[in-house]
């Protein structure tokens, strides 16, 4: 997501002549290869030469609007989702190679900010030029073909695979591939281009109409414009006699902070009053955690050296192009200028999903989860009955009132249910999708594992930990310690979800056994105390209640469950029986079976209907594991 929003891309930059003058208007282009189908040119309304075609424009009005609207556009999104419009500027530039004329258009695409704002169109192998050529009627010239055979005009849609070259002239026949290099050099050797490197990275806006941010140490002067503070003046402290409106920053209606000198020519000056985004200071203060005391620096390179980088980043996926940019960005720059020794400041990612959930909406508009009711498989409103629509699940969002409320849920629940839910419901890193049912599920399943260690109360303060179990609790005692190895495992992985299923089975086995003797009852003793500390992560609040009731320790004071390594020693294995590469059997075996024995038993099972041949030809066998019969 970083490289595609850094967006570098080489390419080459080509010079149109205007027909009516000899300014030259330059684009730039990563596929020189279909510049002979250039059949107009687009141009951004942001670029300087805007201004010289409003003055000559006989139909100015109108020509503003365009310019003003699409500015606004500009401004108010990121989204490239909407309506490709254009405006002819009235102007024609000439075809550096064929010497035809193209006509000039702005449209609301183009960014001043990419390449040269300039950007040529070809509307037979791009799309978006396709839809905006069709939109206004204007040429659309086949110059690649598929190898194999010739497009049917009109296009449907764009053709935006690699093929050979047509209606190019000298370089008919030649691969697209090829074609860039060669169409490029030609350009260059003509003196009409030059190659060149872009990139579709946008400024960093860092400044914030609020009063709790970091002042933009710079003085605005009148003579000799906008300065930055004399270092002797720095910090810059935002004052706390402040007034609170709601409207505007407090500073900006504070003549005491904001008017000041010129710390160039000493004249009357106004200091900014705008103050740094909070991406800034979050992008390096980590660092300052690992040395908050220092007071004539921000932070020692020693101290940080040994603290840093990050172990480990958790974020959205939003924060990918933002925050977790940004501070890359400051760390080089830090690496860069000799404050701290690493370039990079995190060392592993994890990019957690949202919490999703259908919308509700109706002709009023979009409704809260608690406005509506399901009845028969359709839904309706709890007011007046009205019917229902229902959205996809998206990501919960206040917009489309498609959230729940924790309050209400923690009121009905408890937090420990909905801290389980939302762990369980799905892996960390992807989307988890709202469900009451599951809530419910996740409520039960604590209701279970109270109902067992209260009626084991005196059970699990009474018994120590068995060792090396033999007879009817074997079974509970080995799966005590495989829960164990594997909730530990999946805690380091952050695979909450499979770490709770893990707990999830072990209760169930805990409810199997009916302890009568005293290594059965401290089998059982084990398996719900391990449950609880299991637990506990997910579920701090019940787990330190029950720990209190069986007289155990504090939690946090406890270590993590023992794992007995004896306990995982198995008796007999499962083996899956393959007939050439599907599943058809599972056989037992003792643990210390040997091959020869595996195959024997398979060979003297029947299943001749599975095989071509009807006989045996080949045994397989992946120990401990599956074997596979051929025949």
């Amino acid at each position: 997501m970083q490289r595609n929003w850094i967006g570098r891309s080489e390419g080459t930059y080509i010079d149109f002549k205007f027909a009516d003058s000899d300014e030259t208007a330059t684009v730039f282009t990563t596929r020189p290869d279909t510049l002979m189908g250039v059949t107009f040119v687009s141009m951004a309304v942001e670029h300087e030469f805007t201004a010289k075609f409003l003055e000559d424009a006989p139909n100015r009005a109108e020509m503003q609007a365009f310019i003003d609207e699409v500015k606004r556009l500009h401004l108010e999104t990121r989204d490239e989702n909407y309506e490709k419009k254009g405006f002819f500027t009235g102007k024609y530039l000439i075809h550096p190679l064929t010497g035809e004329k193209v006509p000039l258009y702005f449209a609301n695409f183009v960014l001043a900010g990419y390449g040269t704002g300039i950007v040529m169109a070809v509307p037979a192998h791009d799309q978006r030029d396709f839809d905006f050529a069709k939109k206004y009627g204007l040429p659309v010239k086949i110059v690649i073909q598929p190898e194999d055979k010739a497009l049917e005009e009109p296009l449907a849609e764009a053709y935006t695979e690699p093929g050979v070259l047509v209606n190019s002239g000298i370089f008919d026949g030649t691969k697209s591939t090829d074609a860039k290099k060669k169409i490029s050099d030609y350009v260059i050797k003509e003196g009409k281009g030059r190659i060149g490197i872009n990139y579709r990275l946008r400024d960093w806006g860092i400044s914030r109409q609020r009063y709790w941010g970091t002042p933009i140490p710079m003085i605005n002067c009148p003579k000799c414009g906008t300065v930055p503070e004399k270092i002797e003046n720095l910090p810059v402290r935002l004052p706390e006699n402040v007034e609170f409106t709601g409207v505007t920053s407090p500073l900006k209606d504070m003549p005491e902070f904001y008017e000041t000198t010129c710390p160039c020519c000493g004249g009357k000056a106004t200091r900014e009053t705008d103050t740094m985004d909070t991406f800034v200071e979050s992008s390096w203060y980590h660092m300052r955690y690992c040395d908050p005391k220092s007071s004539d620096v921000p932070f020692s390179r020693k101290e940080v050296d040994h603290a840093m980088p990050v172990d480990q980043y958790i974020g959205g996926v939003e924060h990918a192009v933002m925050h977790l940019l940004y501070t890359r960005f400051f760390t080089k720059i830090l690496a860069d200028l000799g404050y701290v020794g690493f370039r990079e400041p995190v060392k592993n990612l994890l990019t957690q999903g949202m919490v999703c959930m259908e919308s509700y909406s109706n002709d009023s508009g979009y409704l809260y989860p608690d406005e509506v009711y399901k009845k028969d498989g359709k839904y309706f409103t709890i007011s007046d009955d009205s019917p229902v629509n229902v959205g996809r699940v998206e990501k919960m969002s206040k917009s489309k009132k498609n959230v729940v409320d924790p309050l209400v849920l923690i009121d009905k629940y408890g937090a420990d249910t909905a801290r389980l839910f939302v762990l369980f419901a799905a892996p960390p890193e992807k989307d988890l999708e709202w469900s009451e049912e599951g809530v419910e599920g996740c409520s039960r399943f604590l209701t279970r594992i109270w109902n067992i260690v209260t009626a084991n109360e005196e059970i699990i303060r009474n018994f120590a930990d068995p060792e090396n179990v033999e007879g009817n609790g074997k079974e509970l005692w080995a799966k005590t310690h495989e829960t164990i190895k594997k909730v530990g495992d999946e805690i380091e992985r952050f695979h909450f979800n499979t770490a709770i299923s893990a707990i999830m089975e072990l209760v169930n086995a805990a409810y199997k056994l009916k302890p009568e003797t005293d290594i059965e009852k401290a089998v059982l003793a084990q398996a719900l105390r391990s449950i609880i500390l299991l637990l506990n992560p997910f579920a701090p609040h019940i787990t330190e209640e029950l720990a209190e009731i069986c007289g155990m320790k504090e939690i946090a004071e406890t270590p993590f469950p023992k794992l007995d390594e004896k306990a995982l020693v198995k008796d007999e294995i499962l083996v899956v029986v393959q007939v050439n590469g599907k599943l058809r059997d599972k056989m037992n075996f003792p643990a210390n079976v040997t091959a020869a024995e595996v195959e024997a038993a398979v060979r003297a099972k029947d299943y001749s209907k599975f095989l071509k041949s009807g006989e045996i030809k080949k045994v397989v066998y992946i120990p401990g594991k599956l074997v596979n019969v051929v025949g």
